[in-house]
């Protein structure tokens, strides 16, 4: 809170600033800490009255913490697009991708798309992404990271651990297609019914959806978007742009283009 208090001491000195200091925990954060919990009505006063003839303050101290906020950010989506290019393999992990090297062996550019399968502009998406993928597939390698928003989306998680068992088979991509192209029927019937029609061991299937393996997977790459503020599904980083979305293929070829140029 070190700016908040640089700021008051312009006004009328440290006890301002301590007073003023109070006001925006109480604005910004909510309830006072248990530290304040004995603030006095007095003390309460001079709060109101600093917020009377000061609001600027609140104000200022606001967007100076958003300023801050935002900057961590911009920090740590920064070490992630460096870590794209210096170090893929320890950010793909365990995720899901189509072929990293060409046929020559020299490494391709990564599309990392994070999503949820009950996102509907996930599903707007998903055709272009295919079809670009398909277009680039000796240039770009697609990288897929679980972003399921469970809050808005109730299948979302269930059906990122049926996509993560398809993918222990080998068989990801398939049922990632099946999943987005039928969206509208996600469900336990259709997890199964698709697994089927692929072909999985169903005893290993599921066996893998509901292991704590596969929650701990998922769960590292929504600590990874949580990281990198990722705001809404489908995320997409290319190289080192981002872009967010229910992306044309107009828009995916202008960023590789924008990437082959720099």
């Amino acid at each position: 809170m070190k700016f908040l208090f640089d700021r008051s001491i312009r006004y009328s000195g440290l006890r301002i600033g301590l007073v003023a200091c109070l006001a925006m925990v109480l604005v910004w954060f909510g309830p006072l800490p248990a530290w304040a919990a004995t603030v006095s009505p007095k003390l309460e006063e001079q709060v109101l009255q600093i917020l009377r003839q000061h609001p600027e303050v609140i104000l200022e101290s606001v967007q100076a913490y958003q300023q801050r906020q935002q900057a961590v950010v911009q920090q740590a989506r920064q070490t992630f697009l460096t870590q794209i290019q210096s170090d893929p393999q320890a950010l793909i992990g365990q995720s899901p991708h189509t072929a990293l090297t060409t046929t020559t062996g020299d490494r391709k550019i990564l599309l990392i798309e994070f999503a949820d399968f009950q996102c509907s502009f996930c599903a707007k998406a998903h055709p272009a992404v295919k079809q670009f993928i398909n277009k680039h597939q000796n240039q770009v390698a697609l990288v897929y990271k679980n972003f399921p928003i469970t809050s808005i989306h109730p299948e979302a998680m269930t059906a990122a651990k049926a996509a993560w068992a398809a993918n222990q088979q080998g068989k990801f991509w398939e049922y990632y297609d099946a999943l987005y192209s039928q969206q509208d029927q996600l469900g336990e019937s259709l997890y199964v019914s698709a697994a089927r029609k692929l072909g999985l061991d169903m005893a290993q299937f599921e066996q893998d959806r509901n292991s704590d393996a596969a929650s701990r997977s998922i769960a590292a790459d929504v600590e990874l978007a949580e990281m990198l503020q990722i705001e809404g599904t489908p995320f997409f980083a290319l190289q080192d742009k981002t872009f967010a979305g229910a992306v044309q293929l107009t828009d995916l070829e202008q960023a590789l283009a924008a990437v082959q140029a720099s």
